[in-house]
């Protein structure tokens, strides 16, 4: 249906507006009849006057509004919902607006944007939201948004971090063009997000969140071997933290992103903490593409005080060809009884791994690793390290220009684990090769283009 701005004549009188039309909605407020405030303030308006303040209802809202009070079933309740149509927002994007302040209008939110067949975008109000169920996003280009710009102040979460927790996934997608971003998900049976592959979920987008204490793998991408060639290709995850706030997992079974059959993912400039396993084994991955993953690229993270950094394939679950640059991934020496490598490539030709910086104050001897005859072809170049790259179990590939014996000395602080050089090294100065694709480095500054990069994720020199 299309709408137009109203005139004089169409301002003054209600416009009871079919839900889901370019429109605005706000679930959660009292029942109020916007009718006479708005009517005023078109006519106000439409003579030269100041308009009317509008109810607060409205205050999410710019632009020019017409508006109608619909009542609606909505899992078997009656809600008001005042519907509202702003020019200005929803008619330029083509979708619509929900804003919720209450769980239940949340949950409401999610059945109505999957009924209606997806294009709409949920504004979540300040505030903690604890779900009674799974928020399952069946329709395309479905947002669900803190309406705040601080991810910290709107939280969603389930019942508790636990094997025995009532809600075992906190959203689960199977849709295309999901966006999840200013939010806090937490406390989860299995996972905070998964994206299911099998159902063909194609390009998601998580950025600006804290993903914290979920009781298995942050972010799950899921895959089904019985229909392989159905992936979940170019999803991107930025700008996030992902973290156990008491500084280590519930159990080993934990990771931060776990991606089955992932294609063309983008994971950049997130950080990572506390990905670590208690007891039994070591703790997964803190990001892992595996599977049947492909062309992946992970860069621009810091991950700290995690198991295991980042891994490409695993035994008899190939990955394929992609690239890890410009991380930055410290360990302290604090008794985590599973440190393990930084980066592994684990079944995982054509992967390249070039422009990171690896220190470990633990004791496992090895940075980098690459294992398994199927692991060829690779390249591992211009890493900064304090500990060993090796080979194992018959890899091969080009390994050049790597620098092994980093000290502390050289970083900002190496303690905290901000692993950016401080005074100039000689060993690390303009000592690596040109590849095709270093551009940048972890803060996003241009690596020289006259001259070799320097050795690690931060370029210190210019040309």
């Amino acid at each position: 249906m299309a709408a137009a701005t109203a005139g004089p004549r169409e301002a003054s009188k209600p416009l009871l507006i079919q839900a889901f039309v370019s429109r605005v909605l706000i679930i959660g407020q009292p029942h109020v009849d916007l009718a006479h405030s708005v009517q005023s303030s078109s006519a106000s308006s439409s003579s030269g006057k100041r308009p009317r303040r509008l109810p607060r209802a409205c205050w999410f809202v710019r632009g020019s509004i017409v508006h109608g009070i619909i009542r609606a079933r909505v899992m078997g309740v009656m809600l008001p919902i005042a519907v509202l149509i702003a020019t200005h927002t929803c008619l330029a994007t083509g979708m619509g607006v929900i804003v919720v302040r209450t769980v239940n209008a949340l949950q409401s939110a999610v059945v109505i944007a999957d009924e209606s067949g997806g294009h709409v975008r949920i504004l979540v109000r300040p505030g903690t939201y604890v779900l009674s169920k799974t928020l399952d996003i069946t329709a395309p280009d479905v947002a669900i948004a803190g309406q705040v710009g601080e991810r910290e102040h709107t939280i969603i979460q389930g019942d508790a971090m636990s094997s025995t927790a009532r809600i075992g996934t906190l959203i689960r997608v199977t849709a295309d063009h999901f966006e999840l971003s200013n939010l806090t998900l937490e406390r989860s049976r299995y996972h905070l997000i998964q994206i299911a592959g099998e159902e063909g979920a194609e390009a998601p987008l998580i950025h600006d969140c804290i993903l914290r204490d979920s009781y298995e793998q942050m972010i799950k991408v899921s895959s089904s071997k019985a229909h392989p060639d159905t992936t979940s290709n170019g999803g991107v995850v930025e700008n996030c933290l992902f973290e156990y706030t008491a500084g280590v997992g519930p159990q080993y079974y934990i990771g931060g992103i776990d991606a089955h059959g992932a294609k063309q993912w983008l994971v950049r400039h997130n950080t990572f903490r506390g990905i670590a396993s208690p007891s039994h084994a070591v703790a997964e991955f803190a990001v892992h593409f595996w599977d049947r993953s492909a062309n992946d690229v992970v860069e621009r993270n810091v991950i700290l005080n995690c198991d295991r950094g980042v891994g490409f394939g695993l035994d008899s679950a190939p990955n394929l060809a992609g690239v890890i640059r410009n991380n930055m991934i410290y360990h302290a020496a604090n008794a985590a009884p599973f440190a393990d490598v930084g980066i592994a490539l684990i079944d995982s030709p054509r992967s390249q791994v070039y422009n990171n910086t690896i220190y470990f104050e633990d004791t496992y001897p090895r940075a980098i690793e690459y294992r398994f005859p199927s692991t060829a072809d690779i390249l591992i170049a211009n890493n900064l390290l304090n500990r060993a790259i090796t080979a194992r179990g018959g890899a091969t590939g080009t390994v050049v220009r790597n620098v092994t014996s980093a000290r502390a000395s050289w970083f900002v602080k190496a303690k905290a684990g901000d692993l950016h050089l401080g005074a100039r090294v000689p060993e690390v100065v303009k000592a690596g090769i040109r590849i095709q694709g270093l551009v940048d480095d972890i803060d996003g500054r241009a690596r020289p283009v006259a001259t070799d990069p320097d050795v690690g994720a931060h370029q210190q020199t210019r040309n």
